[in-house]
């Protein structure tokens, strides 16, 4: 928990830097709401398979650490920030042209055109997002994770005053609205990295991290990639189905598509808890490994999942007892559909508290694998549960049984569950290799 709790804090003070932008634009407007849940999950798809090779370098530089070798923790953290300025590269494009994509989909004209007009700012951010993620981890990996929090919090400020400026055309700046979250967003990953950049130098400077940055070590990036790519592919495929189902609902409508967002990014706050937590638990169980000690490694599983759970049954009750009250800090009372909005906005709730525990789950599950540098059969699983279970549940209730939302939501459900058991079935089977686990 020294570890967890300064990167739980900073998983929910990131999370409330997007959860700022989709509460001031729901009083914004509805219809600019909606086309940043769109647009927003458009851009993490790439933020997330991107941050594959930052998430990877995090149990390569706790196994170094945990040996002293100070070198290999320089070289795997260059090549990482290498690996993901190459990826930036190649999205780009994407982002800034996500119109045709968007519509290809079957997103309705003004709705994906919207979503285009803030992507063509955000997309920019992808480049300081991603070295955002990889400094994260090498500071975290290091357990250096206090300056991530507190930069992010002053991240949220920052993000919170510029919104107010650009949404809403505050103190004589022009009213951006849509556009002006993503700006704000923009100088906000630029902001981050700078200072995580400046502190990680100051703090190890025996390391030496921008020193001849040019130059390749291919033995090095090799490592990163062939850990990161499955862990980006895993990460996607979850992300990937939340996406999808935000297209799906689309189809559906503004209000219920306005209603799934809400319940999403309650939902997600929740879900900040166990990702900060899987975090700690990877970096725990990579040095371990280096130190060659399996009971330990068992033990952190143990304490991580139980605390996992406690946090579940705990979200689980709030979510059942307020539902309307948390939907409510999202969206104007003055909203004309407000009812409607409301409606549909707890059940899903109702829904979303069903998944709290395996969702927690299958990311610490993930997260120790992920310490065993055991990353490509997990990628199998994910893609398993996510798509060939999670999606096809999905669209089946959703527009076959004509269930709307709510059948895309139970595809969440049971997509969420069946990682977090094939994820913890993979883990004890490791476990069972090693004797003196």
């Amino acid at each position: 928990m020294r570890l967890a709790l300064p990167l739980i804090a900073s998983q929910v003070a990131q999370f409330a830097i997007g959860l700022t932008d989709a509460i001031m634009l729901g009083w914004y407007s509805l219809e600019a709401f909606a086309a940043q849940v769109l647009g927003g999950s458009f851009f993490f798809i790439f933020l997330l398979f991107g941050s594959g090779f930052a998430f990877a370098l995090s149990p390569v530089v706790a196994t170094a650490a945990a040996q002293d070798d100070q070198i290999q923790i320089r070289r795997s953290t260059r090549m990482s920030f290498w690996l993901v300025a190459m990826f930036a590269v190649l999205a780009l494009p994407f982002l800034l042209f996500s119109e045709p994509i968007l519509l290809l989909a079957g997103q309705k004209p003004q709705l994906a055109a919207d979503a285009d007009s803030y992507l063509k700012i955000m997309g920019i951010s992808i480049l300081p997002a991603l070295f955002v993620m990889v400094t994260r981890s090498y500071l975290s990996s290091l357990e250096q994770a206090a300056i991530i929090l507190y930069v992010t919090l002053g991240s949220v400020a920052l993000n919170a005053g510029m919104n107010y400026l650009l949404i809403f055309g505050s103190f004589g700046f022009p009213e951006l609205g849509l556009r002006g979250a993503a700006i704000a967003s923009l100088g906000v990953n630029c902001f981050t990295f700078l200072f995580l950049a400046i502190y990680a130098v100051w703090k190890n400077p025996e390391h030496e991290l921008f020193k001849r940055f040019w130059r390749p070590d291919w033995e090095a990036l090799r490592e990163i990639y062939a850990l990161g790519w499955p862990i980006g592919v895993t990460v996607l495929a979850e992300v990937g189905l939340f996406t999808a189902s935000s297209i799906m609902v689309g189809w559906v409508g503004v209000v219920e598509l306005g209603a799934h967002g809400i319940a999403l990014q309650i939902a997600s706050l929740t879900f900040m808890f166990h990702l900060g937590l899987s975090q700690a638990v990877t970096v725990r169980s990579g040095a371990n490994v280096g130190r060659n000690d399996w009971a330990a490694v068992r033990q952190v599983a143990k304490v991580a999942l139980s605390i996992s759970i406690g946090f579940s049954l705990f979200a689980i009750s709030v979510f059942l007892l307020f539902p309307e009250a948390l939907l409510k800090i999202f969206v104007s009372p003055s909203e004309p559909n407000l009812d409607e909005l409301l409606r549909n906005g707890v059940i899903l709730l109702y829904l979303a508290a069903i998944f709290q525990l395996t969702d927690g789950i299958q990311v610490i599950g993930t997260s120790l694998l992920r310490g065993l540098k055991d990353t490509r059969i997990p990628m199998v699983f994910a893609t398993i549960s996510y798509w060939g279970i999670g999606m096809t549940t999905a669209y089946t209730l959703g527009f076959i049984f004509d269930l709307g939302a709510q059948g895309v939501w139970w595809g969440l459900v049971t997509g969420l569950s069946a990682s977090a058991v094939l994820m913890l079935t993979r883990f004890r089977l490791l476990l069972r290799q090693h004797p003196l686990a």
